[in-house]
């Protein structure tokens, strides 16, 4: 990737987007879509303030820029039906405007995050090119995320088309009502951690300064593609709590669901391929989280 390219950010309060924004600036022009101001800034980033919520405007954003990151999504995904119209105007309308900035503002790149969750489940990893959930049983908000796919790939004659697909990315900081931080509350807490089946699903979850740095890696390609952003260490829900507990010195505490759930892994050997190799070990990751959080 080139330096001093412009670059347009949105979800930068995120947990991944605030493990890139740092970086991007140290050798880009980043310009950042923001709800409301904060004391959180980083030098040298221009904040543009757009409630992607709202029927907003792209005349706020740069006239020119090179790339478009798309990290953001909406904070009320599980909020269906009350709240579908928010997620709809964040994840499929905004998603479409900004394709529009986009192209008018003369980008190359667009990089899209969307969820390893379009795969459904299974007890098979999944690859880039296994078959989607039929829209009917995908759900409104994975749906968005799917629709948002769609007319991104669809600029692929217009410009490079980037779909980052996420399978449980987790971290320092994280929000408390994420997977990872929700298991190490009930841990804390001696709240017992639904199981369904004995060891309980299967998941492989990515650090974020992992994700960050496939994120990076994939900027730097120059192709559209798509890849599925995962860990290396395929572990049940069991072991996760575990390793949790140990971190704690707590002992785990399970209640047996109603019954047996399905994996939801990721095949993750283009991302290792092309982009990023993981680095941080799911236990060292979880030892940090449940010191720090």
């Amino acid at each position: 990737m080139q330096t001093n390219d412009i670059i347009l950010l949105t979800g930068a309060t995120g947990l991944l987007g605030r493990e890139l924004i740092g970086r991007l600036a140290a050798r880009h022009e980043v310009h950042v879509i923001a709800r409301w101001e904060s004391e959180n800034t980083v030098r040298g980033v221009r904040y543009h303030l757009v409630d992607l919520a709202t029927d907003w405007n792209a005349r706020r954003l740069p006239a020119r820029v090179d790339r478009v990151i798309h990290l953001a999504q909406s904070t009320h995904f599980r909020d269906f039906p009350a709240r579908a119209l928010d997620v709809f105007q964040v994840n499929v309308a905004s998603t479409a405007k900004l394709l529009d900035y986009a192209l008018r503002a003369g980008a190359r790149q667009f990089l899209y995050a969307s969820s390893g969750g379009v795969y459904g489940a299974g007890n098979q990893a999944f690859h880039e090119n296994s078959p989607i959930v039929s829209p009917g049983q995908l759900g409104y908000y994975l749906g968005s995320k799917l629709s948002g796919e769609v007319m991104v790939q669809s600029y692929v004659p217009h410009l490079q088309a980037l779909v980052l697909r996420f399978f449980f990315i987790y971290g320092p900081g994280q929000k408390r009502s994420m997977l990872i931080p929700r298991l190490i509350d009930n841990v804390r807490a001696e709240r017992p951690i639904l199981l369904h089946g004995q060891e309980g699903i299967r998941i492989n979850p990515i650090h974020v300064r992992d994700a960050a740095q496939a994120v990076l890696a994939a900027l730097a390609t120059d192709e559209s593609a798509t890849f599925n952003i995962a860990g290396s260490e395929v572990t049940s829900m069991r072991s996760i709590a575990e390793m949790i507990g140990t971190a704690l010195g707590k002992q785990p505490m399970y209640r047996a669901a109603a019954s047996d759930g399905h994996d939801l892994i990721g095949d993750n050997r283009a991302m290792r391929d092309r982009l990023h190799e993981p680095l941080t070990s799911l236990q060292s990751g979880l030892a940090e989280m449940a010191q720090i959080d």
